[in-house]
């Protein structure tokens, strides 16, 4: 058996051929090379290339996506003046604002300064009254013809104008007498057995104490009781 080997121009095919075969051999190669004709034609015609006449400038020039460039633009320059107007008006308003804020802490701060300059304003014009009346019984006692009755009369006055005062300004005052010790409002100065009253109990007020709005401005000093030995 003998074989014989064809080539084409991009491929070889081997065919095993037998002397019987010859004119079958003969049409298959020229099959082959008409089939290979046919592919150089595609592919020279799918390697063409179609031109167009339109140059590049011409086709920017008519491209609807450089107009809405164009726009786009002109539409972020107009946002941007826009913007930085708004931004001036910001930092306007800032400064306006903080130099607001700053006359509020220094009013603020001079107040708080008044307050505690001036924070007994109105007890101490309240206790003028009390200060003249005890003025007036003073010169009234050093009269030649000064009465007693009329001198104590004017003192009990004084004292009930110095309580009212006390009132207004929630001052309390404190006398334990006869009640229960109070170690947070007492101050024990002494503790005497006494059978009228019950073990620590007060019985005497050395001196009165005092409350201002619950707070405990002075502790009353008393005698307090104890069992009898």
């Amino acid at each position: 058996m003998h074989s014989f080997t064809l080539y084409s121009l991009e491929s070889a095919v081997i065919i095993p051929m037998f002397p019987t075969d010859l004119n079958f051999v003969g049409e298959q190669a020229m099959a082959n090379e008409e089939t290979l004709e046919e592919n150089q034609d595609e592919i020279v015609t799918e390697g063409e290339i179609v031109t167009d006449d339109n140059s590049p400038e011409e086709a920017l020039e008519a491209s609807p996506e450089a107009e809405n460039d164009a726009l786009s633009v002109e539409e972020l320059t107009q946002r941007l003046a826009t913007a930085e107007k708004k931004a001036i008006d910001n930092w306007d308003q800032l400064l306006r604002t903080k130099a607001e804020m700053e006359n509020i802490r220094r009013r603020g701060q001079k107040d708080l300064e008044n307050a505690h300059k001036f924070a007994l304003d109105k007890f101490i014009s309240e206790m003028l009254g009390v200060k003249d009346s005890l003025e007036m019984g003073i010169e009234a006692s050093q009269q030649d013809n000064a009465d007693i009755e009329s001198l104590c009369e004017g003192s009990k006055m004084t004292l009930s104008m110095l309580s009212n005062v006390f009132e207004k300004f929630n001052v309390i005052e404190l006398n334990p007498m006869g009640e229960k010790f109070n170690a947070d409002h007492h101050q024990a100065m002494s503790m005497q057995p006494n059978k009228k009253f019950e073990p620590n109990t007060v019985m005497g007020v050395m001196q009165k104490g005092y409350l201002l709005n619950d707070r405990l401005i002075r502790p009353a000093m008393v005698i307090v009781t104890k069992a009898s030995e």
